[in-house]
């Protein structure tokens, strides 16, 4: 027990402002290892599984995936269909994802319809058998009668996922309990320790400046639990697959002169062509990259949910001062 929890501190130690400082470079030990169970899986594994004797959990977003990587350290072998940067809305299931879904030990979904993508792999009792939903107890945000599914936008949110998340992992693999329930605690300190600072953060913008603007209805969980306000979206739909028209821009045009918006906020994973327009036509200063449906690339600090949010909270109270 105490190996695994020390291999787990190195790899999710983090600095002050939050980066996380280990994940760059594996141990060579490591590395060999990972490529082992690999290249294991995929010569069709042995009588251990697919993993090389670990479970083989397949996550449905990237999100879900960088949580699933901190509970699962080095019991478990993670992976998703998603990539940081991809649009979970439109993403589409190839023939390499539902063999991917077949060959998984454990399945894990975020749920509230951002990974319907899924749906036509999941269907037989076998896959349902090992299928998770993550986000199952969060309070969900309702928009025009639609559940809001960008839960993770919120750090208590987060801790709901967390614990369900080892709550999956220990059912199917409970020989590996007490290393997932030690991991998953160990975060949950973390993102106490990530909200507390976000407060602050929103904190020190002047309450008159606290109006968000956005690309899409993707920050509502965020925008509610720390006290800002929503003025509206250039895409009023918290999909984004929906279109904004000529009336829709003019009118939120109206709102951010009206009601004296400081920032457009919009996202890395989404053109901000739009946005920038209308922040240009606005004369108010535009922030287009935000963290919304995904994650950092590898390095940029914002690859776990925990780095993301800090990120996001600290480009906002930047731009809203």
């Amino acid at each position: 027990m105490a190996r695994i929890i020390l291999v787990n501190e190195m790899k999710y130690q983090y600095r002050a402002d939050g980066k996380r400082l280990f994940g760059r470079a594996l141990p060579l030990f490591v590395a060999a290892t990972a490529l082992l169970g690999l290249t294991t899986a995929a010569c069709g594994g042995d009588d251990d599984g697919p993993g090389g004797g670990r479970p083989l959990v397949l996550a449905a977003t990237v999100q879900v995936e960088a949580l699933a990587r901190v509970v699962a350290g080095e019991d478990a072998e993670v992976t998703t269909v998603l990539k940081a940067g991809v649009d979970p809305h439109d993403y589409e299931l190839t023939a390499g994802d539902r063999k991917a879904v077949e060959r998984a030990t454990v399945i894990l979904r975020n749920g509230v319809g951002l990974d319907g993508y899924l749906d036509s792999a999941i269907t037989g009792k076998e896959t349902r058998a090992k299928t998770f939903v993550v986000t199952e107890g969060i309070p969900l945000r309702v928009v025009d009668g639609e559940a809001d599914p960008h839960v993770w936008q919120n750090p208590l949110n987060v801790k709901v996922m967390v614990e369900n998340t080892a709550d999956a992992l220990s059912a199917k693999d409970p020989g590996s309990e007490a290393g997932y329930r030690d991991r998953a605690a160990a975060y949950l300190q973390r993102l106490d320790e990530v909200d507390r600072e976000i407060a602050a953060l929103m904190e020190s913008i002047p309450p008159a400046n606290r109006k968000m603007v956005t690309n899409h209805d993707a920050f509502g969980y965020f925008i509610e639990r720390y006290g800002l306000e929503f003025v509206g979206a250039v895409i009023p739909s918290l999909s984004t697959q929906a279109e904004p028209s000529a009336k829709d821009i003019a009118a939120l045009q109206d709102l951010v002169r009206r009601e004296g918006v400081k920032a457009i906020f919009a996202e890395s994973s989404l053109d901000p062509k739009v946005a920038t327009q209308l922040a240009k036509d606005t004369g108010v200063k535009i922030v287009d990259d935000l963290y919304g449906d995904s994650l950092g690339e590898p390095g940029s600090g914002a690859e776990t949910v925990d780095g993301m949010l800090l990120a996001n909270a600290r480009k906002i109270a930047g731009a809203l001062k």
